[in-house]
């Protein structure tokens, strides 16, 4: 696990309840977690080229009104300074299209929401603890399975 005293986290969803509950899990979790939460892509964009604070680690919402998880992705991923930044999409889909698009657009790693608090926490955790620098997205590691 990171041991950073200052984690950060920016997790962007248009939903006040997910955010809520990511905000819970991340809250529960036993190490220092700085979680920024934004309610849509452009937010995103905005704070993402405006720091501090800087994001170790993006949960990025697919499915958003106006900017798309999709669109935002793209955008982030045509920064050259950003392209190393780890970007886990997170929705409640497990749609097989959504997912190579999500590793095609460059996505780090896929993680469908849960609904149960143990679960929410457990993906959160299992994010946190990758060694970003040195992870290699594929397709056989890039969703995450409980």
């Amino acid at each position: 696990m990171k041991t950073d005293s200052n984690f950060t986290i920016f997790y962007t969803d248009d939903d006040p309840e997910d955010l809520e509950f990511f905000r819970e899990a991340t809250q529960s979790i036993d190490q220092s977690v700085e979680l920024v939460t934004l309610s849509n892509g452009k937010e995103l964009i905005d704070i993402l080229d405006n720091p501090p604070p800087t994001p170790h680690l993006v949960f990025l919402d697919v499915n958003m009104p106006g900017l798309t998880g999709f669109d935002v992705l793209q955008h982030v991923r045509k920064t050259e300074s950003r392209e190393q930044l780890p970007i886990v999409m997170f929705t409640t889909s497990n749609d097989q299209v959504i997912i190579e698009t999500s590793l095609r657009l460059g996505a780090n790693f896929f993680v469908q929401k849960s609904s149960s608090f143990p679960n929410l926490k457990k993906s959160i955790e299992h994010a946190i603890k990758i060694d970003w620098s040195k992870f290699k997205t594929t397709s056989d590691n890039f969703v995450y399975a409980a």
